[in-house]
């Protein structure tokens, strides 16, 4: 049951429309007009385009209109989006996809055009009679001449840029940055690492993808845990926290792609865990660590038969389809993640996440979308309600339904059915197509977007829980109950155009990403009134507050990672790197600091300070407890029991032992390498030429690598790694005789 809301809600046809502004040029503009205090409806209208100073006279209508949030006039002089052909070649376009003429299309749209002419776009008889006169007689003229006129994208408004912004991101030779920053590195598989506020890259961690710049899924032990997968897909990074603050002992990264959730230990900045989820289909609303990091929390993204190997039709998706919302277990001293619970969910599809803190902290909550269990094309099937909504799961009871043996185990997980857990779980109804909750950080609100709507609505943790006590439900979705909407707001912000996620500072402050503005907004927790806006480029989708998802947020600094750059790099050719840009939160006006490029993609990020890490630069000799191991070269040693071979191997600067391999075709290897030394930046490498081995051996560390001699022949193995002023001798030879 969906309840009626007097929030302005934008239906299929505002999504079209939404989606135009994507590619307006003009997107300052839109969000200096946002900044002055103008509604967003005043916004978006006051956005339609940009225009040359050769623009025809007769063609303001579809400025005025807003036609040019969706299309460019370069026959007449004007810009716009590019979500739709240009409007010059209008009358040929329309005859070739429709088949019918111009003045019949307009009179009588279909599709897309149907929606927005009916809902966003309204024309008189008058003014859709023009339009047509004017698009059926397009000046004579090469629009490619006119597009020369047009300003390029960015060029009328750029972010207000803070005085001495070089100044405030200069981290001189020798010295450090004050922060971490660490972005998830989307479909590399990999995690990446900055500082700030240089926001110079620093490190990759390999996490689901093999990276040969360390070796990593060429060893046996990095193999092992990739499984048979080659790539994951890492959206959301969740540092480890004690009482609801980040305490820098671990990283838990999601794979999107692969249902997975892997650890990496910031002892080391190494993957030391992958751990696969039974039941997951998508972990995409993952990973969000529990306040004291007793759980990660994830959910699916796409509903799907549980277990997995089962099989059910598409037909039957909206009985035999299911989400689910899961609590990984994480062991307190060694960060090892085991099979939790799960709860099983009506066949929608989960989005982000976000954990509660101080009163809410034994909750977490999600948005989802396709509460219309749709199929086929989403952006009509599931956008044809009013609503979605935020889940609530109150984790702690999940934990003690359990115990109390009201789950089933399915593929090996305790999954409990809300029919027979009731107080588990609950729906919120929310704005329509939701992406991101986020809890404030004294954990009594929880910020939702809904993407086609232009405010953020702020739920009330203890109107909830009144609601639950009083049972103010209005219906259910498979025994999940829903919660009156009214009875659990606290307010909404009318923040701009499509609101996605929002973080808090350290002042009483929220940010929420504006993806279609190609803004951020900032508002006041106290009155929910937008306080600041500050264009980005461009189309952000996270962003995240230093510290912004703990109890006591650092404040400072917000890194907007926006999805496109449109050229404000060098050209790299097709492949373009995304933005990722720093802003000052300092003062009462954000501010624009400093502009990098990363590697596809990030999609969400953590801030810790430096200081609350001590990274191990060898690992000392004491703590290797690797079975194969060697500390001095005399103890290398080959060992061969008929086709099987083993070799300890030893290095250090600036030679291999043994020296030389001795091997026959067909010999089943395994090298065991240790790095003896023990002082930074001594890393070794092992390569073997044509045999695609490459393994890289940190200071006190001892890796392995297993191989098939398949090939005969001598093959020089070499030190990848540079070491030493002798590093080029550092070599040897494999030998493989023909059987």
């Amino acid at each position: 049951m969906q309840p009626h809301s007097t929030t302005p809600l934008l239906s299929l046809a505002g999504l079209a429309l939404l989606l135009a502004l994507n590619s307006c040029a003009d997107r300052g503009k839109q969000a200096d007009q946002a900044a002055t205090g103008a509604s967003p409806a005043a916004s978006a209208a006051g956005a339609a385009g940009t225009t040359t100073a050769a623009m025809a006279s007769e063609a303001k209508i579809l400025v005025d209109k807003g036609c040019v949030q969706c299309h460019k006039g370069l026959a007449w002089g004007v810009d716009g989006g590019e979500m739709g052909p240009d409007l010059s070649t209008a009358v040929t376009d329309v005859k070739t996809r429709f088949n019918v003429d111009l003045a019949t299309f307009m009179a009588h749209p279909t599709g897309t055009m149907k929606t927005v002419l009916e809902n966003q776009i309204k024309l008189s008889n008058a003014e859709r009679d023009q339009i047509v006169t004017l698009l059926s007689n397009p000046p004579k003229g090469d629009a490619k001449q006119k597009a020369a006129d047009v300003p390029a994208p960015g060029s009328k408004t750029e972010p207000r840029i803070a005085e001495g912004a070089a100044q405030h991101t200069y981290v001189a030779p020798g010295k450090l940055d004050e922060f971490y920053l660490f972005y998830s590195g989307g479909h590399s598989g990999q995690v990446y690492v900055a500082g700030i506020p240089s926001m110079r890259h620093i490190s990759t961690i390999p996490v689901f993808a093999p990276y040969s710049g360390t070796g990593y899924g060429f060893d046996d032990e990095s193999k092992k845990m990739m499984g048979e997968y080659t790539w994951g897909d890492v959206h959301h990074p969740a540092l480890s926290k004690t009482n609801d603050d980040y305490d820098g002992r671990w990283l838990f990264v999601n794979d999107n792609a692969n249902n997975r959730a892997a650890r990496i230990d910031l002892r080391d900045f190494k993957t030391k865990q992958i751990f696969d989820i039974p039941n997951l289909s998508g972990n995409h609303g993952s990973a969000f660590t529990t306040g004291n990091s007793e759980y990660i929390l994830s959910a699916s993204r796409f509903s799907a038969p549980i277990p997995r190997t089962k099989y059910a039709p598409i037909a039957q998706y909206k009985t035999a389809y299911k989400g689910i919302v899961s609590g990984v277990k994480i062991d307190a001293k060694s960060g090892t993640m085991s099979p939790g619970f799960q709860v099983m969910m009506p066949p929608f599809d989960y989005d982000l996440g976000s954990v509660g803190k101080g009163p809410s902290r034994d909750w977490a909550f999600w948005t989802c979308y396709n509460s219309e269990r749709g199929t086929g094309r989403l952006e009509v099937t599931a956008s044809q309600a009013t609503r979605d909504y935020v889940v609530a799961c109150n984790w702690r009871a999940a934990e003690q339904a359990v115990k109390d043996g009201k789950a089933t185990m399915i593929g090996g997980v305790p999954v409990l059915d809300p029919k027979k857990a009731p107080g588990v779980v609950y729906l919120i109804p929310c704005p329509s197509s939701p992406h991101g909750v986020d809890v404030t950080p004294d954990g009594k609100y929880m910020a939702a977007s809904g993407k086609l709507t232009p405010v953020v609505t702020v739920f009330d943790f203890e109107k909830m829980q009144q609601a639950i006590a009083a049972k103010n439900f209005k219906g259910n979705e498979d025994g999940v109950s829903v919660l009156d909407f009214d009875a659990v707001k606290r307010g909404e912000v009318a923040v701009g155009l499509g609101p996605l996620h929002t973080e808090y500072d350290d002042k009483g402050f929220a940010y929420t990403s504006l993806y279609l503005e190609s803004a951020i907004a900032k508002w006041d927790l106290a009155t929910l009134k937008v306080e600041d806006k500050i264009p980005v480029a461009y189309n952000v989708g996270h962003m995240v507050a230093a510290g912004g998802n703990t109890a006591h947020p650092y404040g400072r600094y917000l890194v907007s990672m926006n999805k496109l750059s449109k050229g404000r790099h060098l050209s790299t050719g097709p492949s373009q790197p995304e933005s990722s840009q720093l802003i000052d939160i300092t003062g009462n006006k954000m501010t624009m600091l400093y502009e990098a490029f990363t590697e596809p993609e990030p999609h969400a990020a953590q801030i810790l300070k430096a200081d609350a890490i001590k990274p191990i630069e060898v690992y000392p000799k004491a703590e290797n407890h690797h079975a194969e191991a060697i500390w001095k070269a005399a103890d290398a040693k080959v060992t061969r029991n008929g086709k099987r071979v083993i070799v300890k191997a030893y290095a250090i600067r600036s030679y291999f032992a043994p020296s030389n391999l001795d091997l026959r075709e067909g010999d089943q290897v395994t090298i065991h390498i240790t790095n003896g030394e023990q002082t930074r930046d001594e890393i070794h490498g092992f390569g073997i030429d044509d045999y695609n081995i490459n393994v890289v051996v940190d200071p006190g560390e001892t890796k392995s690598v297993s191989f098939t001699a398949k090939k005969a022949g001598v093959f020089p193995y070499y030190c990848t790694n540079f070491c030493s002023a002798l590093h080029q001798e550092m070599q040897g030879y494999m030998t493989v005789k023909p059987r």
